[in-house]
Order: C-alpha cells, then structure tokens, then sequence
C-alpha cells in the first residue's frame, strides 16, 4: 500500500488538528488569574490567547510527527502484518 497525496493530506490534517486541541491550553491565563475581569465576561475566559504563535507550533509540531510516522512507514515499521502480530490478531 502507498501513500497517495490525498491520503498524506487527511493524515497530517488529522494530525495537525490533534496537535491544535493539544496546544490550546499551554500559555493561556484567565482573567480571573490576572485579576483584570471586564464586566459582563466569563472570568474563566482568555486574557490573550495567542493564536498565531500556538497555529505555527501547531504546524511545526504536527510536521515532526508527521515525517516520524512517514519514515515509520517508508522503513517497514508500520505495515499490516507487524502491526496485526503486534495486536494479536492474525491475517
């Protein structure tokens, strides 16, 4: 079996989108944390959020594990049957 392009897209999309829930958190600070609450506004909610630093970690991040489990892939690691052995479940 081979990657295609449009396979190779769907799994980094999926991966880049795993990696994005996984970052959100990281350097956000509530506004109750900051003691800077505005009227009106949950206190919970962010202060500043970031986001174009935590999209390119996102990308970058999701790049790394991408090229892993394609050299994975390209090595022989992650084909069918060893995983299949690997779970016990025979072909």
């Amino acid at each position: 079996m081979a990657y295609t392009i449009s396979t190779a897209l769907a799994i980094y999309f999926v991966i880049w989108w795993v990696v994005l829930f996984l970052t959100l958190p990281f350097g956000v600070r509530s506004q109750h944390e900051d003691g800077e609450g505005t009227d009106g506004t949950d206190p919970g909610a962010p202060v500043v959020t970031r986001m174009g630093r935590k999209l390119l970690w996102t990308t970058i991040i999701s790049a790394v594990l991408f090229a892993a489990g394609m050299l994975a892939y390209r090595a022989d690691y992650l084909n069918i049957e060893r995983l299949s052995k690997l779970m016990g479940i025979p072909i």
